[in-house]
């Protein structure tokens, strides 16, 4: 996964092209989990309502069945990245609680006043976040304490959130907590701190066949 995949975080992330919607069972070690985090599960109920939080959402801020259509065509792997997501959140409060970073609600406040001035006012940043992102407003907050986090975490290492330093410090992050994922959601790269896909040839093969001009 690139970079930019990896850190909605640091604003830079895209909703990924069209993918099937994965909605699961858990698997026999953690029944009814999508992912296991320091021993704690996000449950598939948990990972479903966020995701519901975000459809809810783009419904509302579209106009017609057609525009939702598209919107959903256009973010069909917003399941596993909303979980890739939720992980991550983990992760990297657990790097930046071990290297003493904190983030108060002021601080949260300040950044989401001076967001809300470049793009319009509340409704805009609502609006770009949810396009851009996949956030839904109610998560918005949330979303910039773990940029703000990240942009810290990264101050306090001498670097930046692109370097493999801040990397690493995410890959201990993700070590320590035993990241385990539903495998119907794809597994944890520690190294890489992100969601991979699971390797399944046998339905490369099938969608090459079928679909032949479509690109992934």
């Amino acid at each position: 996964m690139h970079r930019r995949r990896r850190t909605a975080l640091v604003l830079t992330a895209a909703i990924a092209a069209a993918a099937p919607v994965l909605t699961a069972c858990g698997n026999d070690a953690h029944p009814g989990a999508a992912a296991v985090v320091g021993g704690q599960r996000i449950t598939v109920s948990q990972l479903e309502n966020r995701v519901n939080e975000v459809r809810k959402a783009q419904r509302a801020a579209v106009s017609d069945d057609t525009q939702y259509d598209q919107v959903v065509s256009s973010t069909g792997s917003l399941t596993r990245d909303t979980l890739h997501n939720m992980v991550l959140d983990q992760v990297l409060h657990r790097a930046a609680r071990d290297e003493g970073v904190s983030v108060t609600r002021k601080e949260i406040q300040q950044m989401r006043a001076g967001l809300e001035q470049q793009v319009g006012g509340a409704k805009g940043l609502e609006t770009a976040w949810l396009q851009k992102y996949g956030i839904a407003p109610a998560r918005l907050d949330d979303n910039l304490r773990l940029q703000l986090e990240a942009q810290k975490l990264a101050a306090k290492l001498g670097t930046d959130t692109s370097q493999p330093p801040f990397w690493k410090a995410l890959s201990k992050a993700s070590a320590a907590l035993h990241v385990n994922l539903n495998p119907r959601y794809g597994s944890w790269d520690v190294q890489k701190s992100s969601r991979v896909d699971a390797k399944t040839p046998w339905v490369r093969e099938v969608t090459r066949a079928a679909d032949q001009p479509l690109t992934a």
